[in-house]
């Protein structure tokens, strides 16, 4: 099967780098062994898991908001069967869509895995080998476990593993407080669970502003979420109907939970076995396909994007990350001109409650990076549209650059935040000064009036506080 664009994974990245590809003229062979396209976000990883989301939000509405806005309902239960139908009703549309859109723009998707046999072939379990003048990696990330006795007992599960779930736990371990870590203590315990996070670091959400995990963990208190900060797992012992989790606290005293599971959410890991990327050549660090700016690799005509590459540094293994630089890919491989992505200005959310929305540079990384950085706080808790909607826990934080006014970075923990973050995005990306988001009129009442507040706030002007 000859083709001119070859793409390895049917995930964000993937898809769109092979839809894009074949609106550019192309003759696209996406080869993808999952039974659906969509890869681990649209099948395992966001939809799923922000399904869930909604049925947490639904409860707490129903527990604790409606009441007080005069709303009267009867007591709510978790109707988890209900649940997980709709969470796999969502999924099954999400790449449902994907495969349609597959067939509406000429794409041919191969139900199989492929694995490079030179720099213009790949080899098909059980189907024609393709050839191709450009191919395109984008096989994804699987998540990792961290070296710790006791993990690989069938109760002690990924993401992945979770989300399969008949029952609600009663008691649950988080091992990770990053963004996985923080969604899954969230919904389980809007779910009715006992929950205890443990993260490695000094703080939750640790990519993030210091003052946003700060807010995190104390609304987290606020809900009955145990976290301890600084904690290592030090083993983990099945039983019967459970999992003993053994850790070390921060101030190095012990403690031992028995639980019903332990959820490893520990990060991801770059999914090349199988790709014969030493036979072809491909320059790989730590397992990653190392990349240019343009995510050329060192084999001419091969490229790769999303959660496998690596840039000789961090790259956020986010599913729009991987969707921006498969347009980018496939429009550069077409001969357009393009642009390298500024990963400065990557929005990153977290869908717990409070949800976050982050995008630029923390206050701490504009100060390492030598800025004179002044910032603006301002709480949703003063605005009438959060007092109205009785979700007032939360803020929004500027950094800006003293010397030029210029926004180097927004970050927001609250109602909306993950909606939110798309105006702090364009304001980052269009390279906006504090002054011309004052002059911005944000409508009133709503919940972005926070983001104008802040912004009087850099400037030492809040109308409202």
């Amino acid at each position: 099967m000859e083709c001119d664009v070859a793409v390895l994974g049917g995930g964000p990245g993937g898809y769109t780098a092979a839809i894009r590809a074949a609106q550019l003229g192309a003759r696209v062979v996406c080869i993808e062994q999952e039974p659906e396209l969509g890869g681990t976000c649209l099948r395992v990883g966001c939809i799923p898991t922000k399904a869930w989301v909604q049925t947490a939000h639904a409860l707490h509405d129903a527990r604790d908001t409606f009441p007080r806005l005069g709303a009267v309902v009867a007591e709510p239960t978790l109707d988890f069967a209900a649940a997980n139908e709709w969470k796999a009703g969502v999924v099954r549309q999400m790449t449902g869509g994907v495969a349609q859109l597959f067939k509406a723009n000429g794409v041919e998707w191969v139900r199989s895995r492929g694995m490079f046999t030179g720099p213009n072939a790949i080899a098909v379990e059980g189907a024609e080998d393709v050839t191709f003048k450009s191919a395109v990696v984008a096989t994804g990330s699987y998540p990792v476990r961290p070296p710790v006795s006791g993990l690989d007992s069938p109760r002690c599960v990924d993401s992945t593993g979770l989300l399969s779930q008949t029952e609600v736990p009663r008691r649950l371990v988080v091992l990770g407080g990053g963004i996985i870590g923080s969604e899954f203590a969230s919904i389980f315990n809007r779910f009715g669970s006992d929950v205890t996070l443990l993260e490695l670091l000094p703080r939750l959400v640790p990519i993030e502003d210091e003052a946003v995990s700060a807010e995190l963990e104390k609304d987290f208190r606020k809900q009955g979420i145990t976290s301890h900060t600084g904690a290592t797992v030090t083993a983990a012992t099945a039983t019967n109907d459970g999992v003993d989790v053994d850790f070390r606290k921060s101030d190095g005293s012990t403690e031992k939970l028995r639980v019903d599971y332990l959820l490893v959410a520990t990060g991801r890991g770059p999914v090349t076995t199988g790709l014969n990327a030493d036979g072809v050549g491909l320059q790989l660090e730590k397992g990653y396909v190392r990349v240019d700016a343009q995510y050329r690799t060192n084999v001419a005509g091969i490229s790769a994007i999303g959660d496998v590459i690596t840039m000789g540094g961090p790259h956020p293994q986010l599913a729009h990350v991987s969707s921006a630089e498969g347009i980018i890919t496939a429009e550069r491989i077409a001969g357009r001109e393009t642009r390298p992505l500024n990963y400065d200005h990557v929005p990153g959310c977290t869908y717990c409650d409070p949800e976050i929305g982050s995008v630029g540079l923390t206050e701490r990384e504009a100060q390492e990076r030598g800025y004179d950085v002044r910032i603006g706080t301002f709480p949703f808790g003063v605005l009438g549209r959060a007092k109205m909607a009785a979700e007032t826990d939360g803020f929004v934080k500027i950094v800006a650059d003293k010397k030029y006014d210029e926004v180097l970075g927004v970050h927001m923990i609250g109602p909306r935040s993950t909606e939110l973050v798309a105006e702090a995005t364009a304001i980052l990306r269009l390279e906006s000064t504090v002054e011309d988001l004052i002059r911005t009129i944000h409508a009133h009442p709503t919940f972005a009036e926070a983001i104008g507040e802040a912004a009087h706030a850099v400037h030492g002007a809040a109308i409202h506080l």
